[in-house]
């Protein structure tokens, strides 16, 4: 039955509403993670601070004969759970360079060199700032920004915030987190074991052959994702490449037209008004075979995106910061240099890095910048994206020796809320002229 009441729907609606969906998810995200975030640092500094941070220690896992296959909670959690974080966020990637608005390679370039910028000149500052330091090895801590917590800043502005905005730094977060997992897999992995990689590269393979095979249950796909998780787990890469491999292999394409569509359901609403649907019948099977064309006339990534994207930005972030985020304030050593280093990456390095690389991309013609985004509106963006949180953390865990990780903690979160006083005051300064 037609909906007469509804105006008619564009082709442009297929890209702009999952773009619109995503945001709205990760603004969501933003508030939860602020949440986690206070909750952590409440209990970690309460009478609480002994249970609370021992619990993430506790160990779970097998144990078969020889076999010890145990981890730390916050472990499973890293490693683990971030996994679906580093899916998503390729999966979102894919889908905008290929389905989006970054299919211009010109509007996508100008978000790549953001991100490029961002990455190198915190870096360099952090570099500079810890020569000869122990703790210079954790320069990719200062790399990546927090999609959730740039989200849930803009949605402070509603409307009154121009969508350019929002698109560039929802790319631009997602170019350096998928950056930053490289630079993980790369720098912070452990001594190669070529067996276990050997492994996990047959794994992507059947991954890649049944794909063509044209075989669609997902539960098997989750089933080889995890056994391909297990080989990088064991391989000396860092396991949450596998959700970034996986995510940038899942199809884009459809399976069901929307004519097959059509006709599918003409079928099944050709038939008069009763109970059809029962025993092994013509009718039965034509209300299958509808159903089938229902789900598979949406790709793969976007079936898998609407399925997992709620649970990682509204359970699996949140259960991230509670994990991550408790920092005990008590003993702290303020006057470690790691603290002044990563400050100076996230909220000077990085806007910095940003602005400079867009600026040099948009003047050479290398990269388009749409009309809705001002340099003024772009320098409010660029101060958002010293918001590192999420990734730093997972970061620092990586990075940083026992006895320099607290302080790391205290850098990062102190860096990300300065970062994002900053971009919310330029934002609110610069509001009435974005209207």
């Amino acid at each position: 039955m037609a909906q007469s009441d509804h105006l008619p729907t564009e082709i442009a609606d297929r890209f702009t509403t999952p773009f619109s969906r995503f945001v709205r998810i990760e603004a969501t995200a933003g508030v939860l993670l602020l949440v986690a975030t206070i909750l952590a640092l409440i209990l970690a500094n309460s009478p609480l601070s002994e249970p609370y941070l021992g619990f993430w220690k506790t160990s779970i896992g097998l144990h078969l004969g020889p076999l010890d296959f145990s981890r730390s909670l916050r472990h499973w959690i890293n490693d683990g759970l971030m996994t679906f974080f580093f899916f998503v966020v390729a999966l979102e990637l894919k889908r905008e360079l290929i389905l989006g608005e970054l299919r211009n390679p010109r509007m996508a370039a100008l978000p790549f060199a953001g991100a490029l910028g961002g990455m190198v000149f915190p870096a360099g500052i952090y570099l500079l700032l810890m020569s000869g330091e122990p703790g210079a090895h954790g320069w990719g801590t200062v790399m990546a920004t927090d999609t959730a917590f740039v989200m849930g800043c803009l949605a402070l502005f509603g409307s009154r915030i121009s969508p350019s905005l929002r698109l560039f730094l929802l790319s631009l977060a997602i170019f350096d987190d998928v950056g930053a997992i490289l630079i993980v897999a790369v720098i912070y992995g452990a001594a190669l074991n070529w067996s276990a990689l050997g492994l996990a590269a047959l794994g992507l393979a059947t991954v890649a052959g049944i794909a063509w095979l044209g075989i669609r249950n997902v539960p098997i796909y989750f089933c080889l994702g995890a056994v391909i998780w297990l080989c990088f787990d064991g391989s000396g890469i860092h396991a949450t490449l596998t959700g970034v491999i996986l995510g940038l292999m899942t199809p884009t394409r459809v399976w069901v037209s929307d004519v097959r569509l059509r006709a599918a359901f003409e079928r099944v609403l050709s038939y008069p008004v009763g109970e059809h649907w029962s025993g092994n019948t013509l009718e039965r099977r034509d209300l299958q075979i509808a159903g089938v064309a229902a789900t598979e006339s949406l790709s793969p990534l976007e079936r898998l995106e609407l399925m997992l994207h709620p649970w990682v930005g509204l359970v699996v972030m949140p259960i991230f910061a509670l994990a991550n985020a408790g920092v005990p304030f008590a003993g702290a050593e303020i006057t470690q240099p790691v603290i002044y280093a990563i400050f100076a990456g996230l909220v000077v390095g990085k806007p910095s890095g940003v602005l400079m690389f867009t600026w040099i991309a948009a003047r050479l013609g290398i990269a388009l910048r749409p009309t809705g985004l001002s340099w003024r509106l772009l320098t409010a963006g660029a101060c958002l994206t010293g918001i590192g949180f999420t990734m730093s953390l997972f970061i620092a865990g990586l990075a940083y020796a026992p006895e320099t990780l607290q302080a790391a903690k205290l850098g990062i979160l102190s860096a990300s809320a300065v970062a994002a006083t900053m971009g919310v005051l330029l934002l609110i300064t610069i509001r009435p002229r974005t209207t």
